[in-house]
């Protein structure tokens, strides 16, 4: 049977079971056995149809409100004997994904997810020679973008201190080594080292063009050079989450942010790196660069908008990083005035002109405080702590708060400062 657009329709929409059954929908089967069929030929096109239309089209007419069928169920339904096969452990990144996407996760699912997540890498990074397996860019990213996000999502889950129960307490402490800081920092380093993606950047800022005498044995193959490319994104998010903002800045002091770049072949890359980058430079004062950044960006975003409305998926995301970058544009442009894109001063005003007038006549606290929240990512501490702190202003974002708080009464006096200088200047 060959893989046509009409094949592919019928596949996801005919059968006779409803949506809410609890037996594999026989067009669920068909497609995964044709991604099976597809990963196996490594057949990238069919494999990135597949994944991005396929799997999120299952997901909203089948499992809405549910998980996807077991792993074990499908290596049945596929009729691939080893369970560690490079198609399950897809599977089961596909399988947790979900369920943080569209349920609650247990702690087992936690737990379950980062032994995958291992797996996975240990499947690229522990080849003696480069692993034959092609995968879209698209879905790499997606690997790298949520692991970072469930790790993210632990350590916001370890947060709660006394609400959770006992004998959630007891299994954190058996499987303690389960999405430590180091361990997540160590898989992502090891990524961008095995695919030598810094010696590629530089030798494409130089001019240069990408031979495996720079690249590598493994860097030449692009499932290496581009996980290693978004795991240097992957490293600047969690440093920002961190709080480490030099360290953050310095994984990508070779990334060209431009529409050409390699980050632009996937566009929820290139908002996300933008968003952290331009963050990373607003909390070291370089307001001119967040404010070059964000509005680099969000003009590509407002120029892709029907793009992303059409996927739903993503549409939502990328909603709030737009509103994220606003905020903080409004602030960097009051401490450091710049001329903005008419579409990106139309943008703030409609999400943010009280606000701004607000800091551009009454130098308002309190707004500062609320821009500051509704822009920040959610920050993470370095240390396990045996009491945590919520999430709150007393947390990790508390901290950073005050950090920004220090700069905002240093900088409450520049404006006025800068219209005395003005007067002073226009007089004869």
């Amino acid at each position: 049977m060959a893989w046509t657009s009409d094949s592919k329709s019928a596949m996801y929409y005919q059968g006779q079971e409803a949506p809410g059954s609890t037996e594999v929908a026989e067009p669920v089967a068909n497609f995964l056995k044709w991604l099976y069929h597809f990963i196996e030929k490594n057949e990238i096109y069919h494999v990135e149809t597949m994944y991005e239309d396929g799997f999120y089209k299952i997901s909203e007419f089948y499992y809405k409100d549910r998980p996807w069928p077991a792993p074990e169920e499908v290596q049945s339904i596929v009729e691939e004997k080893d369970a560690g096969s490079i198609f399950m452990i897809l599977y089961r990144e596909l399988y947790y994904r979900h369920i943080y996407a569209k349920l609650k996760p247990t702690l087992n699912h936690r737990f379950e997810s980062f032994s995958n997540y291992c797996e996975l890498f240990s499947y690229l990074l522990g080849a003696d020679e480069p692993v034959q397996i092609e995968l879209p860019n698209k879905w790499l990213w997606d690997i790298i973008d949520e692991f970072v996000y469930q790790f993210q999502s632990f350590q916001q889950f370890r947060s709660k201190g006394t609400k959770m129960s006992e004998e959630e307490k007891g299994m954190l402490q058996d499987e303690e080594n389960s999405w430590k800081v180091t361990a997540v920092l160590n898989i992502l380093m090891q990524l961008t080292e095995k695919s030598n993606i810094n010696d590629q950047l530089r030798a494409l800022e130089a001019g240069e063009p990408i031979t495996e005498e720079v690249a590598g044995e493994f860097g030449i193959k692009p499932v290496y050079a581009m996980t290693g490319f978004f795991s240097l994104v992957g490293l600047l998010r969690l440093y920002c989450l961190l709080g480490d903002y030099h360290m953050a800045l310095s994984c990508i002091k070779h990334v060209q942010f431009k529409d050409k770049d390699m980050m632009a072949l996937v566009p929820a890359c290139q908002i996300t790196a933008n968003y952290y980058a331009g963050f990373a430079y607003f909390m070291i004062r370089k307001y001119a660069n967040t404010i070059q950044l964000y509005q680099h960006i969000l003009g590509y975003m407002q120029r892709t908008k029907q793009f992303f409305q059409n996927r739903s998926f993503q549409a939502e995301d990328i909603n709030k990083k737009n509103d994220q970058m606003l905020a903080l544009l409004a602030i960097a442009n009051t401490f450091c005035p710049l001329r903005l894109d008419e579409s990106v001063n139309i943008q703030i005003k409609e999400k943010q002109g009280e606000k701004v007038n607000r800091l551009q006549h009454d130098r308002d606290m309190t707004v500062y405080d609320d821009l500051f929240f509704s822009g920040c990512p959610k920050f993470l501490s370095p240390v396990v702590s045996e009491n945590p702190t919520p999430f709150g202003t007393s947390g990790p974002r508390g901290l950073q708060l005050q950090v920004f708080k220090a700069e905002v009464e240093q900088q409450r006096l520049i404006p006025t400062l800068r219209s005395f200088l003005k007067l002073y200047t226009s007089i004869p």
